[in-house]
């Protein structure tokens, strides 16, 4: 794997090699769609011996213009570099405050910001690429911008996953993999991510009552990353000791998940995210990280009448996250 280097200082921009091949946009999940954007800039980077560089976003711009229009997180930064780093990927920029760059004009985005830092020879982007104030620019403004500035623009085509008994032919977008895991469609998100979708957060001091029925449970506390909908999965959880070695890769470890609602006498009943690992003599995890991978859907959360229903419950719940998993 090449050494990826990352920019997060605007000032160190205009030190990069020009003539690179450029990308831009938000990148989170990475999924398909991206994959194939990024391919096509290694592609023409390789054809004209040139670097290639993505410029990314933390946080994403609607969190600046539209806090209240801000989508849920996919993939956090450190998870999204390692992935770039992964796709032989030589510069990442990361703009943290874009506010300034989003109200420049298209034009302007172009001329005070990417010929005076990149001068890029390439721009690789997909059909739905806007920039500039408003979105207002778009791959075609783009087209025209770069002809007059000496840079080529290549649009590759939107990417198309078949998903379901169906095989139905849908669009692989960041959106579109939101709704599948509100829905509890975590294996279509995997499809479209091309990867499981793996929730990073913290293990934290629970109610204890999954130790009681003789299942405990690791009670996690998400990072900043959308929760897919409430339910029981089969899945895996990586254990490490800081969020970064849970981000990527590391020992996979069969697990029940379950995201639900504390059914408790208060009014508000907090949504809640446990990980039952499907082994015996499971080491103390509080105060540890863990990523937890979402592999398939087993049921939809109910209350039970009593204790023994809720076991014997649980007890089928781990038979089907093996059948799910081994």
């Amino acid at each position: 794997m090449s050494t990826m280097r990352t920019i997060e200082d605007i000032q160190d921009i205009g030190r990069l090699p020009r003539g690179l091949v450029l990308t831009i946009g938000n990148f989170d999940g990475l999924h398909r769609g991206h994959q194939a954007i990024l391919a096509a800039a290694k592609k023409a980077a390789a054809e004209r011996q040139a670097h290639v560089a993505v410029m990314t976003f933390d946080p994403h711009p609607l969190a600046i213009l539209r806090p209240e229009k801000v989508p849920g997180v996919l993939t956090s930064l450190p998870q999204k570099l390692r992935l770039f780093q992964a796709a032989g990927i030589d510069y990442t920029i990361v703009i943290r405050d874009s506010l300034s760059l989003l109200n420049l004009s298209p034009a302007d985005f172009v001329d005070d910001f990417l010929m005076s830092h990149l001068s890029p020879s390439v721009v690789v982007e997909g059909p739905n690429f806007t920039f500039g104030y408003g979105r207002s620019g778009t791959v075609q403004t783009l087209r025209t911008l770069g002809a007059d500035r000496g840079f080529s623009v290549v649009e590759v085509p939107f990417t198309e996953v078949r998903l379901g008994k169906e095989r139905r032919a849908m669009t692989c977008s960041s959106s579109l993999i939101r709704g599948m895991l509100e829905e509890g469609n975590v294996y279509a998100a995997a499809q479209l991510l091309s990867r499981p979708y793996r929730l990073m957060g913290e293990v934290v001091v629970g109610r204890g009552i999954g130790r009681t029925l003789g299942f405990p449970t690791a009670n996690v506390h998400p990072a900043q990353q959308m929760l897919p909908g409430e339910g029981v999965y089969a899945g895996y959880a990586v254990i490490g000791a800081t969020f970064e070695e849970v981000c990527f890769g590391g020992l996979r470890r069969p697990a029940a998940l379950s995201i639900g609602r504390a059914k408790t006498f208060v009014t508000e009943h907090p949504l809640l995210l446990e990980a039952h690992l499907l082994e015996v003599n499971v080491e103390n995890l509080y105060g540890k990280w863990v990523g937890l991978e979402f592999m398939d859907w087993i049921r939809s959360q109910r209350r039970f009448a009593s204790r023994t229903q809720l076991i014997d419950q649980i007890e089928q719940d781990c038979r089907d996250a093996l059948a799910v998993l081994i």
